[in-house]
């Protein structure tokens, strides 16, 4: 939230520096996040002033220069040296002698210093308009009228408003009462009268009730007063839409919104004046003369005031006229019922919306309006009839007309003000600090809140209606505790802490993969759990949002897949192809009646995995390199025990990891028309990692350490012709069901097709590796070894020796 330093000021009843404000805003729990400097004009014309050119002279070294003299008021008249062709002895200009800060129109700002030009020394700078930010004219010196007076300040001559600061701050969402100027004033003013003495009470704007009893030609029916719990309405006639005066439109600058009218201006105002969202409409364009809050059909077409159709929803809330909707209630105005240039008549609303039906068209809808937000996060309902006062009087101030009608007040169930009672001495020990009854009381009248019952044990207290987040004794306290700072909470010389027992986490298991995949060239990647509906239809386990921050954002996703598919969208749309992209995540699904997370590591491949050099060609990613990537995992995770298994039809495309019968691990080739779905256009393999289960099997798997061998190891190759329908996967299970005692390690390092082989033939190049502990093996028991494994071949494989 922004806030304006001099429209704050004007509800405050002394002047409080900014400075000293900032400091006062975070100690009661507005934190200010930063305090920008706002000008009418760029730099405020700091440092310039009026002057006289009493003598212009032509520069003896420059055709194009004039050597000035210029009365500043003060002083030595001084030296100038101009290059404007305009300049002229008796001249009113706008000096910046040596020293100012010149903010041109365009451009960055330039400090003025004594410079020596053409060998003649300037001791400033007569100004255009466009080099001091007053206008976009570079044809020559402003030249000011004759009742300039030497050494006026610019700032004064120009009646430049005093400088205005927007502070931000970090408004949370409990603190709806801070959620205007007023609302933070109050806050300042209870500080201060803590602080400082209890004369400091805020200075709030004059408002009169309008004497006109005349009731509103246009009536109003309120049909879902659940959903609107408050409307009121006031007629103004002969208004005149225009620009807004400078004061209102500085106002709405410094905390950075923009003027549009005189009408929509001062609705606008008031909005951040008291926190009370309001809309004009053009009276004459109401339909019947009457308005309906409703709900409309679904798919009823609105159109809005930017000129976009929407199809409403069944609980959206709205404005109606006797022909159809006008305005989405609390969120956006309609096309054909807004102020226009040519409007004279007004139908001025302010009323108060329930926050969940104003939440869910706006997200619905995806317009995060001011209004809506203010709905949001809690609107006090009495604020309505005095926000609408004050804007309907503050129109016919800045545009003319009159009040022409009394207040229309539709208010069917009054709400009860909450009360809350706290005991003196549960604020003693929430607080840790012990206050006077009397201190108690004036912090908390100034707050708003209105003693109903006072003894020696505590208050009992009607809390204000802007205070929506304060319902029990605790809250109470709270707001003491902010009031009094709490940056003076008072430290008791005494730590206690609770000592408990280190829970076991992945932590460090999830850093070692980390460090891992990124030594084999993978970068990771953080992507948002929430995820678009459209990428599951049919899926009825999806966990759902109930306050979806968007449309697009409306479910947890059940998968990491589409996550990745997007990261790889964006880049590939940016020309950077070749990616290998891991994350650590969670996805939710439903299983029954519960909702059920899940910790995943996903890991994604696409492109090449090598580029091309000029001693190698460039590799293509496929599903063994990321197999590899896996595997290499499970040797550091020390998980030994996995089996590895794939798709009945001997498709390689997909392979699943299990341990103790649970999925350890799926790879797959993410199949085409998904990929089609995100516009990726080349192939990409996905890794997915049931990462609860991993850490199960790390911390099951057990470290054997064994001396290295002293005796050497036999190599031996192989070539076998197989028929095509043999996967390398059968000849590892044929190979490791020997169980040959001294076969260390067995691959595959070559695959060859060829007619001469024979039909759906294809040959199959083995290297094993052979060595014992206690002895070095000899040429004979190798023979042994080797005659067993082409016996295996042969007659469980149909195998041929090549």
């Amino acid at each position: 939230m922004i806030i304006s330093y001099q429209w704050l000021s004007a509800y405050l009843p002394v002047p409080v520096p900014v400075n000293e404000l900032s400091t006062i805003l975070t100690s009661i729990g507005l934190e200010v996040e930063a305090v920008e400097r706002v000008d009418a004009i760029p730099g405020g014309l700091q440092g310039l002033m009026i002057g006289e050119v009493l003598t212009c002279d032509r520069h003896p070294n420059a055709d194009k220069l004039n050597i000035t003299t210029v009365n500043v008021g003060a002083g030595a008249p001084l030296k100038i040296v101009c290059g404007a062709p305009n300049v002229a002895a008796g001249q009113k200009v706008v000096v910046a002698p040596v020293g100012a800060t010149v903010h041109p129109t365009k451009g960055e700002p330039f400090l003025i210093k004594k410079a020596k030009i053409r060998g003649e020394e300037s001791e400033g700078m007569i100004c255009a308009e466009d080099e001091i930010g007053i206008g976009e004219s570079h044809a020559g010196i402003m030249i000011l009228p004759d009742t300039a007076v030497p050494g006026t300040l610019a700032k004064v001559f120009f009646n430049i408003p005093e400088t205005d600061y927007s502070i931000h701050i970090g408004l949370t969402p409990n603190r709806s009462d801070a959620n205007s100027h007023i609302g933070v004033a109050r806050d300042v003013c209870a500080y201060l009268a803590h602080h400082k003495g209890s004369s400091y009470h805020i200075k709030l704007p004059v408002v009169t009730a309008t004497e006109v009893t005349q009731p509103s030609p246009v009536t109003v029916s309120v049909e879902e007063p659940a959903a609107c719990r408050r409307y009121a309405a006031t007629s103004l006639a002969g208004v005149t839409v225009g620009d807004s005066p400078d004061w209102l439109k500085q106002r709405l600058q410094a905390i950075g919104v923009r003027s549009i009218n005189n009408i929509v201006d001062v609705t606008n105002f008031v909005l951040h004046e008291y926190g009370q969202p309001l809309h004009a409409f053009d009276a004459d364009k109401i339909a019947g003369n009457q308005i309906i809050v409703r709900f409309m059909p679904a798919d009823t077409v609105f159109m809005g005031l930017d000129e976009k159709e929407r199809k409403l929803g069944p609980q959206d809330i709205i404005i109606c006229d006797g022909a159809g909707p006008l305005a989405m209630g609390g969120v956006f105005g309609g096309l054909h019922s807004g102020i226009s240039a040519g409007t004279t008549n007004i139908f001025l609303e302010s009323a108060n919306f329930e926050q969940m039906h104003i939440r869910r068209t706006s997200l619905h809808h995806g317009l995060r309006t001011d209004a809506a937000t203010h709905f949001e996060k809690g609107v006090d309902i009495n604020n309505v009839i005095p926000a609408l006062q004050r804007a309907a009087a503050l129109i016919t101030e800045v545009a003319g007309g009159q009040i022409v009608s009394a207040i229309t007040d539709v208010y069917p169930s009054p709400l009860q003000p909450v009360t809350v009672h706290v005991a003196f001495n549960y604020i003693e020990k929430l607080s840790g600090k012990k206050y006077g009854r009397l201190v108690i009381c004036e912090m908390l009248v100034g707050l708003g809140f209105i003693i109903l019952e006072e003894n020696e044990h505590g208050l009992t207290l009607q809390v204000p209606g802007n205070k929506t987040d304060v319902t029990q004794p605790a809250d109470i306290v709270e707001e003491i505790l902010r009031i009094d700072g709490l940056d003076n909470v008072a430290l008791t010389g005494r730590l206690n802490i609770a000592l408990t027992k280190a829970t076991p986490n992945d932590r460090q298991l999830k850093e070692r993969m980390s460090e891992l995949l990124c030594g084999m060239g993978a970068q990771e990647i953080v992507t948002n759990s929430i995820v678009n509906s459209k990428y599951y239809p049919g899926n009825a386990n999806l966990v759902r949002m109930i306050n979806s921050l968007s449309s697009e954002l409306d479910v947890m996703r059940p998968s990491m897949t589409e996550s990745g598919l997007e990261v790889i969208q964006y880049n590939c749309n940016r020309k950077s192809q070749d990616l290998c992209l891991f994350e650590f995540g969670n996805i939710y699904y439903k299983g029954g009646e519960k909702y059920i997370q899940e910790s995943r590591l996903g890991i994604w491949l696409t492109g090449n995995v090598h580029t091309g050099q000029w001693n190698q060609q460039a590799k293509k990613a496929d599903i063994y390199y990321l197999k590899g990537i896996v595997a290499n995992l499970l040797l550091h995770s020390n998980i030994t025990t996995a089996q590895v298994s794939y798709p009945e039809g001997g498709n390689e495309q997909e392979a699943v990891w299990k341990w103790k019968n649970q999925v350890l691990c799926t790879v797959s080739k993410i199949a085409a028309p998904r990929l089609k779905e995100f516009d990726v256009k080349q192939d990409v393999y996905y890794a997915d990692v049931c990462w609860d289960v991993w850490v199960k099997a790390q911390a099951a798997g057990k470290v054997k350490y064994t001396e290295v061998p002293k005796f050497p190891a036999v190599a031996r190759d192989l070539a076998i012709v197989l028929d095509k329908a043999v996967t390398y996967r059968q000849v590892q299970d044929a190979t490791a069901q020997l169980k040959l005692n001294g076969l260390q390690s067995f691959g595959l390092f070559d695959i060859f097709e060829s007619e001469k082989l024979g039909a759906d033939k294809k040959s199959f190049a083995l290297n094993y590796t052979f060595q014992l502990t206690d002895r070095t093996l000899t040429d004979t028991e190798i023979e042994v070894l080797m005659k067993q494994l082409v016996n295996t071949y042969t007659s469980k494989l149909s195998a041929q020796i090549r």
